[in-house]
């Protein structure tokens, strides 16, 4: 299924997601120490909210967003800023990476747009090059919960996020949570790059 074109949205201001403030999840992450400041590589950056904060409190940070207006006005918010972080416009499913150098990937609402299996999967395994081992990426995404609706962020079930982690990263937490700015429900992942590949099911 092809995928909205973001840059129009920021064109036409159409960005719900754009709240102005860092991910409540994530700051909840950094305050309760679960990950020190590090080479921090956010997927989906926007405007750079984020990774802004992330880089006030000392992460090494580079934004990457597939809209390049999204990443202009980052870059006009950094402007004058001595701050570890840069932005850079980046197909994240289609560029690579330099492999092994992150110890910290996050995305709000970015691994979950993918309605195809395999695009997830690609999204997972790309996290994983990407991560040092022993790396951790955290992700906020919509979940099945909740009522029916007719916006908000798309649904994915449990079994679609294991399907398209686990053969790539050890799911270590995966969770209730909330799109707090909107009251929709939402998944919180977090997963850890191994230094073991995972081992083969024992179910015939």
């Amino acid at each position: 299924m092809a995928q909205p074109s973001w840059n129009e949205n920021y064109a036409a201001g159409e960005i719900p997601w754009d709240t102005g403030k860092p991910a409540a999840l994530l700051v909840e992450f950094v305050a309760a120490g679960r990950i020190p400041p590090s080479r921090t590589l956010e997927i989906g950056c926007g405007t750079g909210t984020n990774a802004i904060w992330l880089a006030e409190h000392g992460f090494e940070v580079e934004g990457i967003d597939l809209a390049p207006l999204a990443i202009e006005r980052a870059e006009a918010r950094l402007q004058g800023r001595k701050l570890p972080c840069r932005f850079r416009t980046l197909d994240f499913l289609n560029t690579s990476l330099p492999e092994d150098s992150y110890h910290f990937v996050f995305d709000r609402g970015c691994f979950h747009v993918f309605d195809d299996a395999p695009q997830r999967e690609q999204f997972a395994a790309r996290v994983s090059a990407a991560l040092v081992t022993g790396g951790l990426w955290l992700s906020l995404l919509g979940s099945t919960e909740g009522p029916a609706r007719e916006v908000g962020p798309p649904r994915r079930s449990a079994r679609d996020i294991t399907a398209a982690v686990e053969p790539f990263l050890e799911i270590v937490e995966l969770r209730a949570a909330e799109f707090s700015e909107y009251g929709f429900s939402a998944w919180m992942l977090l997963a850890r790059k191994r230094a073991i590949p995972a081992q083969p099911s024992t179910q015939p």
